[in-house]
């Protein structure tokens, strides 16, 4: 052990398997840049980390995944984030066949046939014939060639049982006073469901149409959208093919930063997987995407749903807090300067409790962070929060404003427009068995909150919807989930006259929650039917882009469709 810590002075990548295992090389500056450890059954935590000086080289991939070569969970080191943990208790797909890959890219790399990963061993005692020949005799995805319809309902059943806070919307019928995760692990066996009303097994969907059907949830393209389909990521380490677009999921965000860009942090798919490809930007001028994790420097925020990303145009930065993962819940503040691509994480004063799924809006350079799910100790479950935190960048802290006038109810899923650079408009959500459709209105310059009292068809109670401002007096509501089903319907609110309108368009025809709207300056992106052709492709238009989301039906989307202003004001 000894002799192995003082050759760690070289660039090496290093791995402990297990609370008392030494550190062992897996990489080396000589040698191949891909490898494979089979974990050993025993062992139930794993750290990887980097030793000595990076040089050229750009990252570190990791994964852990099952016998079938399915992520468990991956991460990634970098030259400013140099070690990487994982426990079995925090990652409940954790099983007793776990590989461990990890792949170098860039650097002047030795052996440039790096294709296939070099299997070696976890821990000294075990013997290549007791590790390798298993793994070569069902090559890491030949378990389930018998039997795989059972081992699918089996696997989605255990899927479901887990029943993670943020995957549940509690607006069951069952048992109202359980948390969002007993509820899901009373349900019955089936598909996985994007969402979970309790006693709503019934409308689950099954895995009737086998392998085939289940492989195929991942990216899927709703139908009647015009969007081009995306294909299912790869699962094996081998593949070389990069993904030209992000990969399906929900809760995700998708923040805008000038009229070319957005950037896309975040997001959960198929399998309760937390996303290998976290970080895009897309450039709205041919609608293009590029992988973006490895453009920015310095520790990147870990895998997450239900946070929230805003860019300051001042500062041009984007801000990232809280969301959750599995049973962790985060309250940190991620900063990616947008000028020098870096991250990094704000050591904040004040106290903010962990949230996930809160509202987030800038006002004069501060953050208002409003409602939200956070955890409370057992034997309490958790709950929403009607509180209003607000971070101030400048002093990087935290604290609560005096509020008056009528509050919202506690609540989450919720969305919050300002309108005018002067009222936070707060729409639906839930909080324990109930959806909501009612408003709210935060005058931000008496700092009071008001019940808004609304005329015309309002949209029907429902969380994790989506909402854009349209103009200086109106906003968009669209789809959402209402304790049941995935809703397609979209309204316009507008502040002038306090009325709802319904309107309807076949982009916006499918079934969709937790998916992601914002609405942005684009230069020359399609006109609506009737304007001219010959328009001027590069003149600056107002542009409503919606990415991703999930039908609960264990559809996850990876579309996008872009409808401009016009069209949509023109429908009202």
């Amino acid at each position: 052990m000894l002799e192995e810590k003082v050759k760690m002075d070289d660039f090496g990548i290093y791995a402990v398997f297990g609370v008392n295992g030494p550190p062992q090389r897996l990489l080396s500056a000589e040698g191949s840049c891909r490898v494979a450890v089979a974990v050993p059954p025993s062992v139930r935590q794993v750290v990887l980390f980097s030793s000595g000086p990076w040089g050229e080289r750009i990252c570190v991939n990791a994964e852990l995944n099952d016998a079938d070569r399915m992520p468990i969970t991956i991460g990634k080191l970098t030259p400013y984030n140099k070690c990487l943990s994982w426990e079995q208790w925090e990652e409940e797909t954790w099983t007793d066949s776990v590989i461990l890959n990890v792949t170098l890219e860039g650097g002047n790399l030795v052996k440039a046939d790096c294709s296939e990963p070099e299997l070696i061993l976890a821990v000294k005692e075990y013997t290549p014939k007791d590790t390798a020949a298993p793994l070569a005799a069902r090559e890491l995805h030949g378990k389930r060639k018998r039997g795989r319809q059972s081992e699918e309902d089996c696997d989605e059943s255990k899927m479901t049982k887990r029943g993670e806070e943020e995957n549940v919307c509690p607006n069951g019928s069952v048992v109202e006073k359980t948390t969002p995760v007993r509820k899901a692990r009373g349900q019955a066996r089936g598909g996985q469901k994007l969402f979970s009303s309790g006693g709503d097994a019934t409308k689950t969907k099954g895995t009737a149409n086998g392998a085939g059907e289940a492989q195929g949830i991942v990216g899927r393209t709703p139908p009647q959208s015009a969007a081009r389909t995306k294909s299912r990521q790869a699962k094996t380490p081998t593949q070389t093919a990069p993904l030209v677009s992000p990969s399906g999921r929900w809760g995700q965000t998708l923040c805008p930063i000038d009229a070319q860009t957005a950037i896309l942090i975040g997001g959960q798919g198929a399998r309760m997987q937390f996303c290998k490809d976290p970080m895009w930007k897309l450039c709205t001028e041919d609608m293009s995407w590029v992988a973006a994790e490895t453009l920015a420097e310095g520790p990147t925020p870990e895998a997450r749903i239900g946070h929230t990303a805003i860019y300051d145009p001042d500062s041009r930065r984007i801000f990232v807090f809280g969301g959750s993962k599995n049973k962790k819940w985060f309250n940190d503040v991620h900063i990616l300067d947008t000028q020098s691509w870096k991250w990094s994480m704000v050591e904040a004063q004040g106290k903010v409790p962990p949230l996930a799924y809160h509202s987030c809006s800038m006002f004069r350079g501060e953050l208002f962070v409003l409602g939200g799910v956070f955890p409370r100790p057992n034997p309490e479950p958790d709950g929403c929060s009607d509180s209003l935190y607000i971070f101030d960048p400048h002093l990087s802290i935290w604290y609560q404003p005096i509020v008056t006038g009528d509050t919202p109810s506690p609540r989450s899923g919720h969305s919050a427009c300002v309108m005018q650079e002067r009222k936070i408009y707060v729409f639906g959500g839930w909080d324990t068995p109930v959806c909501y459709n009612d408003m709210y209105m935060l005058d931000l310059g008496l700092m009071e909150f008001s019940a808004v009292k609304t005329s015309g068809k309002a949209p029907s109670p429902r969380s994790w919807h989506g909402s854009a401002v349209l103009s200086d007096t109106k906003f968009l509501i669209h789809g959402g989930y209402n304790g049941n089903n995935a809703l397609s319907d979209t309204f316009i609110f507008d502040i002038d006259t306090n009325s709802w309108t319904e309107v309807t368009l076949p982009q916006l025809s499918v079934p969709r929650a937790g998916h992601s709207i914002i609405s942005m300056e684009t230069a020359g992106l399609g006109r609506f039917s009737g304007e001219d052709e010959e328009a001027d492709a590069g003149s600056i238009s107002r542009t409503l882009l919606v990415f991703g989301g999930g039908d609960n039906e264990g559809n996850f989307y990876s579309d996008l469709t872009t409808v401009t202003v016009e069209e949509l004001l023109a429908a009202i």
